[in-house]
C-alpha cells in the first residue's frame, strides 16, 4: 500500500490513540484529521480537542460530534426490533457502534479529501474486522491503516517510551497497567482483559460502572410503562421522548436496580474465545418490554420465523457485516414484522430483573373470549379440536403402525 497523504483517525483523546496519531505523523509524514464521536460513553470530549491541538492538529481538522440520536435511532433500535442477542446472551453493544463510527470516518474522509482512515483496534479482536468491513462497504477505494498490526510498539513499556520521546502527555494513572480495558457507549459498557482474563475467577465489584450490585438495589420494586410504535420505544410513563433520551432514561432505571449485568465467554469472529463483562441496563429493559409487546401484537407464525432468523442476524452484526445485503434483507423482513408492534408494556424492575407484568394494544391479537375458562358464547367450538388432532396424528399413527409391524 502506498503511503497515505491524509488520514482520518478514530480518536478518543486517550493515550493509545494519541500515540497512534503521532505515529501516523512520524511513520507516514501525513496530515491527520481526528474524529471523536460522542456515542454516550459518558466522558468529557473537550480534552480530546485540546490533546489533538497539542499534537499539532489544525482546528479545522478536528471533528467532535454528538451522534447519540443517530446511533440509537438508526442502529440500536433497528437491531432491537430483531431482539438480537449473540450466542443467546450478548446485546451487541460494541458491535453496533462500529458501523456508525466507520460511516462518519468515510464521510469525513470524503469531505476533507483524505485518502485513508485509521483505527486503534488490535489485531486480536473483532473491532478491526468491523471497522474495516464497514469502511470498504461504504468506499471500496479507501485505505485503512491499523497501527496495531503494523508497528513494533508491542508492549506497554514501548508505548510509554514512544509517548515520552514525542512529548505526548501521560496521565499518572497510565503509568501502571490498567486493571482492565473498557469500551462504552449509550447502549453498554464492555470490560475485558487483565483481571478478567481467567474465566474461572469472579469479576471484582469495581469492574461494574453503570449498575449497582443487585443485592444492594432498592428493596421495593419500581414499575414503568414503555410505549411502542412499530417496534420502537417512543415513550416512558406516557411522556414522548427521542430515541437517545429513552435509552438514557432506561439506563438510569436499570442502573438503579442492578439490571443488565452479563459475564460472558464468547466466540470471537477471529477464532478465539474471550471473556467480557457487559452492562446493558437500558437495553435489557428494552428487550424485555419489546418481547412483551410483540407477544400480543405479532402472529405466531411471523414471531416464530423471526426468532429463527435472529441468531443469524445477530451473528451478522457481531461479525461486522452491518452494510451487507444479507443484513439488509433480514432487516426488511424484521421491519415488516413490526408493522403492528404498537402499544404499551408495564415492566417491573427489581433486584437485577426486568419483568413484563402487563401489556395492552389497539393492535392486539389477544382474544379473551376465545381463551376464557368461562362461557365463551360460541366463540370457539371445542369439538373442532378432535378433527384437528386426528389430522395431525395421522402420520404419527402410520409411523407407529409401521414400526409395530416390523418388530
Amino acid at each position: 500500500m502506498s503511503a497515505p497523504k491524509k488520514v482520518v483517525l478514530a480518536y478518543s483523546g486517550g493515550l493509545d490513540t494519541s500515540i497512534i496519531l503521532k505515529w501516523l505523523q512520524t511513520e507516514y509524514g501525513c496530515e491527520v484529521v481526528t474524529f471523536t464521536a460522542d456515542l454516550g460513553q459518558g466522558e468529557e470530549l473537550d480534552p480530546a480537542r485540546q490533546k489533538a491541538e497539542l499534537l499539532g492538529i489544525k482546528p479545522e481538522n478536528i471533528y467532535i460530534e454528538d451522534i447519540r440520536e443517530e446511533f440509537v435511532r438508526d442502529f440500536v433500535f433497528p437491531m432491537f426490533r430483531a431482539n438480537a442477542q449473540y450466542e443467546g446472551l450478548y446485546l451487541l453493544g460494541t458491535s453496533i457502534a462500529r458501523p456508525l463510527i466507520s460511516k462518519r470516518l468515510v464521510e469525513i474522509a470524503e469531505a476533507t479529501g483524505a485518502d485513508a482512515v485509521a483505527h486503534g483496534a488490535t489485531g486480536k479482536g473483532n473491532d478491526q474486522v468491523r471497522f474495516e468491513l464497514a469502511a470498504y462497504a461504504l468506499n471500496p477505494d479507501i485505505k485503512v491503516i491499523a497501527p496495531w498490526r503494523e508497528w513494533d510498539l508491542t508492549s506497554r513499556t514501548k508505548l510509554l517510551e514512544f509517548a515520552e520521546a514525542n512529548q505526548i502527555p501521560i496521565a499518572k494513572d497510565k503509568r501502571g497497567e490498567a486493571p482492565f480495558s473498557v469500551d462504552a457507549n449509550l447502549l453498554h459498557t464492555s470490560s475485558e482483559g487483565k483481571v478478567l482474563e481467567d474465566p474461572a475467577d469472579m469479576a471484582p465489584d469495581y469492574v461494574y460502572q453503570r449498575t449497582v450490585n443487585p443485592e444492594d438495589a432498592p428493596d421495593q420494586p419500581e414499575f414503568i410503562e414503555i410505549g411502542f410504535e412499530k417496534g420502537d420505544a417512543v415513550s416512558i410513563n406516557g411522556e414522548a421522548m427521542s430515541p437517545a433520551t429513552i435509552l438514557t432514561k432506561l439506563n438510569e432505571y436499570g442502573g438503579k436496580h442492578g439490571i443488565g449485568r452479563l459475564d460472558l465467554v464468547e466466540g470471537r469472529f477471529v477464532g478465539m474465545k474471550s471473556r467480557g463483562i457487559y452492562e446493558t441496563p437500558g437495553g435489557t429493559i428494552l428487550l424485555e418490554a419489546h418481547r412483551g409487546i410483540e407477544s400480543i401484537t405479532m402472529d405466531r407464525g411471523a414471531m416464530h420465523l423471526k426468532d429463527q432468523l435472529m441468531p443469524q442476524y445477530a451473528e451478522i452484526i457481531y461479525n461486522g457485516f452491518w452494510y451487507s445485503p444479507e443484513r439488509e434483507m433480514l432487516q426488511a423482513a424484521i421491519d415488516k414484522s413490526q408493522e403492528h408492534v404498537t402499544g404499551t408494556v408495564r415492566v417491573k424492575l427489581y433486584k437485577g430483573l426486568a419483568s413484563t407484568v402487563g401489556r395492552w394494544s389497539d393492535h392486539s391479537l389477544y382474544s379473551e373470549e376465545h381463551v376464557t375458562f368461562e362461557d365463551d358464547a360460541g366463540a370457539y367450538d371445542q369439538k373442532d379440536a378432535a378433527g384437528f388432532i386426528q389430522l395431525n396424528a395421522l402420520r404419527l399413527k402410520l409411523l407407529a403402525a409401521r414400526d409395530k409391524r416390523l418388530k
